[in-house]
């Protein structure tokens, strides 16, 4: 591709890049296997119909046409065409009901793919990204106690990719029906505008969202008020969440025993079990942050965000949260909790800003090096033996001079060039393997042979 022909939003990695992402991809997926979910792959598209579901977000979904109905699309409706899909949940709730008679409830998966999103594209911002998701879905019902074991499964995650230079990451964890709860004992009805609303907070800032609240929500300023002063509550344990609340609702005037105030305490119970249950297990991994919203219309529950000590700039890089009413057939519920982590997002602060980058190109450990051609096929036939004992191994490309052909494997960062006997430094009848990178040069059978592997193995390293 000519040099400037880049789309914006659309990132391609150079091949040392790409290990980078290859090895953060097999380690989230590692530890996702390691606590028993399930790998899946969905389609590309999915029908309007299903995307819209998300609400908001439908701006940003990407529909296709083919060449030939280019200019007629507008006689099909949005909800009968086909989108690139913008995320991986509502293609996971299709999946469940279309499968569920071939399914093990709880269905927990994991999933890694990539999706598509007409966002406008910025600094760690995609408009095509990998995604990787962990969800359990339920059939009928799904027990509390997945709203601390998946955020724990992700910190887990985030925690092994800390070596590739991933700052520590914290969860904070809100309730939507502790906010909806509040907002409408405060009086307020428009409950999915003021989530949107407060979901702006980390962006635009208080002040703007108190206006937004007032023009768009219907809010006065005392209500907008108690919005922002309830966003601000943060708490490390159920115990300071509990008196934070409460002061917070005497200072405006909500009084118990009304049905609003008790969702909102059904909410502050199901946050307290997440945050004391994670504690449990990992000490401040997950907090109560009563900003946290999630602009997305379908989460009933718990909701995630997680941000990473010292990059703040990057927004929230793991996602989530409970819901109840995305996935159904008939009467039939399948309520689901999850939460994806945004790789793409990860890999590029972790090459542009950590400075990760591998200590070779090639996933070949050695290099077989090539004579004259009419001796290719030999050459061929050492790299065989080698890969079928599990040894990655490739052929030099051409017969040049050995130098050059050193100097290549170099490039590729391969350890090891193999000399077939009639290549030997001394001319002698036994194959000969170099260390390129300590220059030691010796005798070797195919047969037998074995790189040391602390030099053939793939690493990445960080720039310091």
């Amino acid at each position: 591709m000519a040099k400037g022909a880049s789309i914006s939003g659309f990132p391609e990695w150079l091949p040392s890049e790409r290990v980078v992402e290859q090895k953060v991809i097999d380690t989230v997926r590692e530890v996702f296997e390691l606590n028993g979910f399930i790998g899946i792959e969905t389609r590309a598209v999915e029908t309007g119909a299903s995307l819209l579901k998300k609400g908001e977000t439908s701006k940003e979904i990407y529909l296709l046409s083919r060449l030939q109905e280019v200019g007629a699309e507008n006689d099909t409706p949005v909800a009968d065409r086909l989108g690139l899909h913008f995320d991986l949940t509502v293609p996971l709730s299709r999946y469940v009901v279309e499968n569920s008679g071939s399914l093990t409830f709880p269905f927990k998966r994991w999933q890694i793919q990539k999706v598509w999103r007409g966002e406008r594209p910025q600094e760690g911002r995609f408009r095509e990204f990998v995604q990787a998701d962990i969800d359990v879905v339920g059939n009928g019902d799904l027990p509390a106690h997945y709203e601390v074991e998946l955020p724990l499964v992700m910190v887990s995650a985030l925690e092994r990719l800390r070596p590739l230079g991933l700052p520590q990451a914290t969860v904070h964890a809100n309730n939507r029906r502790l906010s909806e709860g509040f907002y409408r004992a405060l009086g307020l009805t428009d409950v999915e505008g003021v989530l949107r609303e407060i979901d702006k907070l980390d962006k635009i800032g208080a002040a703007e969202v108190l206006a937004l609240l007032v023009a768009e929500c219907g809010a006065t300023e005392d209500q907008a008020r108690g919005c922002l002063d309830l966003a601000s509550l943060t708490a490390t344990d159920g115990d300071g969440l509990r008196s934070g609340f409460e002061a917070l609702c005497a200072r405006y005037g909500i009084e118990s025993g009304t049905a609003e105030h008790g969702m909102a305490l059904e909410g502050l119970d199901a946050l307290a079990m997440v945050v004391d249950g994670a504690a449990r297990i990992r000490p401040g991994s997950v907090v109560a942050d009563l900003k946290i919203a999630r602009g997305l219309d379908y989460y009933t529950g718990s909701v995630y965000e997680t941000f990473l000590d010292g990059a703040e700039q990057l927004g929230s890089i793991c996602s989530g949260g409970r819901y109840d009413n995305l996935a159904s057939q008939g009467a039939r519920r399948y309520p689901g909790v999850g939460l994806s982590i945004g790789l793409s997002r990860l890999v590029s602060y972790m090459l542009h800003t950590a400075g990760a980058h591998a200590s070779r190109i090639s996933p070949a450990a050695v290099m077989v090096a090539v004579w004259d051609e009419s001796s290719r096929d030999a050459s061929n036939a050492i790299a065989q033996t080698l890969r079928s004992r599990g040894i990655a191994a490739d052929v030099s490309p051409k017969a040049s001079k050995l130098g050059k052909q050193i100097h290549y494997a170099d490039r590729l960062g391969i350890p090891y060039v193999w000399f077939p006997a009639a290549a030997a430094a001394d001319g002698g009848d036994r194959d000969e393997v170099r260390d390129i990178v300590t220059g030691d040069q010796r005798e070797a059978d195919v047969t037998s042979w074995c790189p040391d592997t602390v030099v053939a193995r793939q690493t990445i390293t960080l720039e310091r």
